[in-house]
């Protein structure tokens, strides 16, 4: 039975997150940069389901838009408080304060549709989202209600807005708020194979729960009468006090990809990501090497080491490097620029090379594996690594569509799967950089200055 009654608990937030499939969760390529908008059906929708996301944008330099389309008038029938009238007031103002607090940046726009009645008014609506996603540059990404959320207000909004980032060909990511208190995680309407989780960093969560209080209407009574009782119980409000943001995607599972795959693009170009000749690559090559505890390793395992660039630096801090590459052009190329280092094509989804590395570089070539063969790849780089090694892991973090995972994604599991001390943690917009270790002292520790 599908229930919109806030006030009661729901199912309990700790089902949800005591489940083995929630915890698994595969982790979403948010789009960092360009145009996003945030649609609300009803005022904190944009807040409860979308709060996360639209603090990650606003540190990220990319504050999303925001747009909710209902008035709020009808959250509390027969108030003696307020009037619908002056609900649509107030909520306004919560709204704009909630969002401030996530986004400072973000332009709010209300459309001021009915309440509980978007079904009726579902032409003008479509009317104008269609125009207000228009005007201005392209739309990159919409983040909408999820269709299948149950509650009527949602479907037609998400309706709308798929139909929207169809004509509009941008990347539609969906976010549920009532599943969680109507479903079960057993509920068979459940879609667990397009759950995906934005990671937020902490002080995304905080703000996150700064504006769901800014909701004040809603998470507070207005007075002692029961018809003025906060709409939003606290047992369900606690479904969102998480450290992901939880959405639904279209995304389907995609394979690993293959060495045919590298060898066509070499084929296609000499250096096809540019790591000769873009600042990018220059910085991150400094960034990964600035980023070792280390001064000097014995035996290094590179992988993924295309035309060699990085290995060449790596080289200089090695006394014993094996490079390898799924693919035979790279493989040839990374010969001619370091030709004393032992560079040998290889498989991992395949194979780990064999022995014992004092530093594992796993650099741009974890989201080329499916996730199971990930998860396995990074058990067996695990067991081979020597007592107090090191295992550097770096990725892009923006959406490719061909890759079967993204960037965000391979931290994720690398981070709830490893026993290794995280030493050091790099974020940005662009890019991922985490060094994990067997030997947990920090670098003035293993130096003597602490």
């Amino acid at each position: 039975m599908v229930t919109f009654d806030g006030r009661a608990p729901g199912t309990p937030a700790g089902a949800w997150t005591a489940d083995p499939r929630f915890r698994d969760l595969p982790a979403l390529a948010l789009r960092r940069t360009g145009r996003t908008v945030v649609v609300a059906a009803h005022p904190d929708d944009e807040t409860l389901g979308a709060g996360g996301i639209l603090a990650e944008l606003a540190d990220g330099g990319h504050p999303a838009e925001v747009v909710v389309v209902s008035d709020g008038s009808a959250s509390h029938p027969g108030s003696p408080t307020l009037t619908p009238e002056a609900l649509v007031e107030v909520r306004s103002a919560e709204v704009r304060e909630a969002v401030r607090v996530l986004s400072p940046a973000s332009p709010v726009t209300l459309l001021g549709h009915p309440d509980g009645g978007l079904r009726e008014a579902r032409v003008e609506v479509e009317a104008d989202l269609r125009t207000l996603l228009a005007d201005g540059p392209p739309v990159d990404q919409l983040v909408a209600p999820w269709r299948g959320d149950g509650h009527r207000d949602h479907r037609i909004v998400g309706e709308i807005c798929a139909t929207l980032a169809d004509e509009l060909g941008c990347a539609l990511v969906a976010y549920p708020l009532w599943l969680w208190h109507w479903a079960t995680p057993d509920d068979p309407r459940v879609p667990w194979d397009r759950l995906r989780v934005v990671d937020l960093a902490d002080r995304s969560v905080v703000r996150k729960h700064r504006a769901v209080a800014a909701h004040a209407t809603q998470v507070t009574a207005l007075s002692s009468d029961p018809l003025d009782a906060p709409t939003l119980h606290p047992a369900f409000l606690r479904t969102f006090d998480r450290d992901v943001e939880v959405v639904v995607t279209q995304e389907a599972a995609r394979p690993t990809l293959t060495g045919e795959f590298f060898d066509a693009t070499y084929g296609r170009h000499e250096d096809p990501w540019g790591y000769t000749d873009r600042w990018y690559e220059e910085r991150k090559r400094a960034l990964t090497l600035a980023a070792l505890p280390g001064t000097r390793y014995g035996r290094v395992l590179e992988v993924g080491c295309g035309i060699g660039v990085l290995t060449a630096q790596l080289a200089e801090r090695a006394d014993d490097l094996l490079a390898v590459d799924v693919s035979t052009a790279a493989v040839e190329r990374a010969r001619e620029r370091v030709p004393g280092v032992r560079v040998e094509v290889a498989d991992i989804a395949s194979r780990v090379p064999e022995g014992l590395f004092d530093l594992v570089v796993l650099s741009e070539v974890g989201y080329y594996l499916d996730r199971p063969t990930l998860a396995r790849v990074l058990g067996e780089l695990r067991a081979q690594l020597a007592p107090g090694g090191t295992l550097l892991a770096c990725h892009w973090r923006h959406p490719v569509a061909a890759y079967p995972l993204s960037g965000d994604d391979v931290h994720r599991l690398l981070r709830r799967t490893t026993d290794l001390t995280l030493l050091a943690e790099h974020r940005e917009t662009d890019l991922l950089l985490d060094v994990y270790a067997d030997d947990p002292r920090s670098v003035a520790e293993r130096t003597g200055l602490a």
